[in-house]
């Protein structure tokens, strides 16, 4: 049986203030398979970034196991964490004067020794990272300089020079307009099919999401929902949460 990327069990995700816990996610359980695009959805509110947060090591655990690759999250350094996995937020990044490029190279500390010298094979990579996400026409631009679209493209090449299997992003496409959405999601199919990354992504954009994804974690008061795109939209779990009809079969589900 292949182990899978991620697999949760009676997660409890929330903040510590002191001694008080605000739980906000409780006894979550789920898998994601490697090499898959999955949709995390749910109501605002439900907790979808701390989960991410959570995931990523940002937040601790209130209880329950994360374990990625069958490795405890909690029992994972943050040089190997940052090996296995990069994270895209929606913050807009604090990069001072930094260009495109020097930006995009961060995404190679991970791998530099401890003066942050960048080898060619590290400029390489950065490269790679430029070409497939399109940005390489301004690597010598300033990120503030950049639209939304672009800058958001930045972010993931700066995560692909990270070189990790596993991709997570909070709400990849918003404040995008409908043709960024478009190029956005399928930038993101492109990776999980074709340079075999794991992707979980969360987001409020349903119609696009549900014709890009291969998967979909639901989230609300019975913890993650999951199955195949398909087979979720045709469940009608769906429209009972999400309040959601589809106007269309989804392409994209993993039975195809």
């Amino acid at each position: 049986m292949n182990t899978p990327a991620l697999a949760l069990e009676k997660l409890t995700t929330g903040y510590r203030s002191g001694k008080s816990l605000h739980p906000v996610g409780q006894r979550l359980t789920g898998e994601i398979a490697v090499g898959e695009m999955t949709a995390l959805v749910g109501r605002n509110g439900c907790g979808k970034s701390t989960l991410l947060r959570t995931l990523a090591g940002f937040l601790p655990p209130i209880s329950g196991s994360v374990r990625w690759l069958g490795r405890e999250l909690t029992e994972m350094q943050p040089r190997e964490l940052s090996r296995l996995l990069s994270i895209v937020l929606t913050d807009r990044p604090d990069t001072g004067f930094l260009t495109v490029r020097e930006i995009v190279e961060t995404g190679r500390m991970p791998y530099t020794n401890l003066t942050g010298r960048l080898t060619a094979e590290d400029r390489e990579v950065a490269d790679k990272a430029l070409c497939l996400t399109d940005t390489a026409d301004f690597a010598r631009r300033r990120l503030t300089s950049l639209s939304d679209g672009e800058r958001q493209r930045v972010m993931i090449a700066k995560a692909l020079a990270q070189q990790t299997p596993v991709i997570l992003l909070d709400e990849p496409t918003a404040f995008l307009d409908y043709p960024g959405k478009i190029e956005m999601l399928e930038l993101l199919t492109r990776l999980a099919h074709e340079e075999h990354k794991t992707i979980l992504i969360s987001t409020h954009d349903l119609e696009l999401t549900f014709q890009t994804a291969n998967r979909l974690w639901l989230l609300g008061h019975e913890g993650i929902q999951q199955g195949a795109t398909r087979e979720m939209l045709e469940s009608g779990v769906l429209e009972k949460e999400l309040k959601y009809a589809p106007h269309f079969v989804a392409a994209a589900s993993a039975d195809q």
